[in-house]
């Protein structure tokens, strides 16, 4: 695991980051559920090269920022993100976000909408999309239906339906294996938290859309494309990816967040 040097001590925790520093386009990444900041390693090396400020983090009870302290919850979440983002005086940073943290990141970009300057999302639902009675039933299932699986078999199922490579899926399993059974169902109930149906919202800092083809996690293989129509953007399918489609084609995700940044106005101070 590469090592976050930093801390940011916050509500019992100590949340641990790193900070490429520099003046170009900062650019922040939240990791999915039960994973941590080494699913963005690819993403972080290409971004570093290409004169971006690249922050990565590993969230509460995730990872190295254990123990937990408070409670994970969607507003614990949120707390923490910009807090972070204030600690290091972000300056209207991009969020990137993978499943989990793609809620995150949405969720912050609605409360706050002058804070980020763009939004990228890998693999996750829109938080504001209506859902059908199957949804509903479907996501009210998914903690009952988690905690009957035997603790020491869910890293393994949950890396295999998460992933296609088996790169992907050995990294995901090592970290599913770090967060206890019960903490995980605790983060999967929060990030059902973030789901507050408002079908007239419309994200106001530029997005982009990103899944894997053969990713089957709840309804983003459905809902994406709709989320892409609804606010005239182009939905971006990594071919032969799953869930983690930034793990399982690290050069495709990276190419696709490449040519979106550059179509977002870098403040004046940053070199490129």
């Amino acid at each position: 695991m590469v090592n976050l040097p930093s801390v940011l001590s916050l509500h019992g925790c100590d949340l641990r980051y790193a900070d490429s520093g520099g003046s170009g386009v900062p650019v922040v990444f939240s990791h999915g559920a039960g994973a941590d900041h080494v699913m963005f390693d690819a993403q972080s090396r290409y971004l570093r090269a290409q004169g971006y400020r690249v922050v990565t983090w590993d969230m509460r009870g995730h990872g190295l920022s254990r123990p937990a302290g408070a409670r994970f919850t969607a507003e614990q979440a949120i707390a923490d993100l910009c807090a972070l983002i204030e600690h290091l005086a972000l300056e209207r940073p991009v969020l990137v976000g993978q499943s989990l943290g793609g809620n995150l990141s949405q969720a912050v970009v609605r409360r706050h909408p002058d804070l980020a300057r763009a939004l990228i999302v890998i693999g996750a639902t829109p938080n504001t999309a209506p859902l059908s009675w199957r949804e509903r039933l479907l996501v009210r299932a998914a903690a009952p239906m988690l905690l009957m699986i035997p603790a020491r078999r869910l890293p393994r199922l949950m890396a295999d339906a998460s992933a296609t490579t088996r790169f992907a899926r050995d990294d995901a399993r090592r970290a599913f294996g770090r967060l206890p059974k019960k903490e995980f169902v605790q983060v999967w109930r929060a990030t059902v938290g973030f789901l507050s149906p408002d079908p007239g919202y419309r994200t106001p800092v530029p997005l982009c859309l990103i899944r894997g083809e053969r990713d089957t996690t709840g309804n983003i293989a459905s809902a994406m494309p709709g989320w892409a129509r609804a606010e005239g953007v182009e939905e971006i399918v990594v071919p032969g990816a799953g869930h983690i489609a930034n793990q399982d084609d690290p050069q495709a995700v990276n190419e696709a967040i490449d040519a979106f940044l550059r179509t977002i106005p870098a403040p004046r101070q940053a070199r490129r």
